[in-house]
């Protein structure tokens, strides 16, 4: 799974899992993020290669001051007025069609609400879940979507008006049309997953602090490699490309 973030290396602690899970770092200059994101997107393409790119075409999370500012924007421009959502950023969206259009076969427009209220990053930090929450998707063939770039950004903004829509039903209404209920989580499932990980977690720093000098050197070295991956932002190979290369060299063999 891929992500397409603000520039996740300007946040120290989060470097090295964008690097892993395949983050794409932008700038939010277009001038500057258009080669970006080619590059990236390109190494995406191989349909053998199993691809969820997530991206939030509003570029930012949604603040009443940024709201505001949408709003001016989209009334300067002819736009829709959006209430729940900020106007989205289209140039990105059609970038990811167009190098990606060969290797998708739908699109995925997941619309979020929060029962009472949307928990806050400190929420977040001290575990507090929200009351309820409803998600609503909606599964889109990319045959579907315009081919050439100003109709793709007409339907983009327009599904954009409809999820504003529909965010405005939610908070009236207090769900999505056509709901559905989520079956209960095994506990035992949970427990069992939480076990596996704290054992594991256990070992690792036992063998980091107390196992012999060379499972430190690597331990270090590991570090070390990731860090100047991160700042050079170094990509390894995809996964199939290695495994294609290892059996043809199989088969070479015999």
């Amino acid at each position: 799974m891929a992500w397409l973030p603000p520039d996740p290396n300007t946040s120290l602690p989060s470097g090295f899992p964008s690097q892993i899970l395949e983050f794409i770092a932008v700038e939010r200059k277009w001038e500057i993020d258009e080669s970006i994101m080619r590059k990236k997107l390109s190494s995406f393409e191989d349909p053998r290669d199993p691809l969820w790119l997530v991206i939030f075409p509003e570029g930012t999370d949604y603040t009443e001051k940024k709201c505001i500012k949408s709003q001016q924007f989209a009334a300067e421009n002819g736009l829709p007025i959006l209430r729940n959502l900020l106007i989205p950023k289209t140039k990105g969206f059609f970038a990811c069609l167009e190098v990606l259009r060969n290797s998708l076969d739908a699109v995925y427009d997941v619309t979020i609400g929060y029962k009472h209220r949307c928990p806050t990053l400190i929420d977040n930090v001290f575990g507090v879940d929200p009351s309820e929450v409803h998600i609503h998707a909606q599964r889109i063939l990319l045959c579907e979507i315009p081919t050439s770039e100003n109709e793709a950004a007409k339907w983009l903004i327009a599904r954009f008006r409809l999820k504003d829509q529909l965010l405005a039903d939610f908070t009236t209404l207090g769900y999505f049309p056509n709901p559905g209920t989520e079956g209960d989580l095994s506990t035992m499932a949970c427990l069992a997953k939480c076990s596996m990980v704290m054992v594991l977690t256990g070992i690792f720093v036992y063998l980091t602090l107390f196992s012999s000098v060379w499972f430190k050197i690597y331990v270090a070295f590991s570090c070390a490699s990731l860090s100047f991956a991160t700042y050079f932002n170094v990509l390894p190979s995809p996964l199939h490309d290695c495994t294609k290369a290892l059996f043809y060299g199989k088969m070479k063999t015999m």
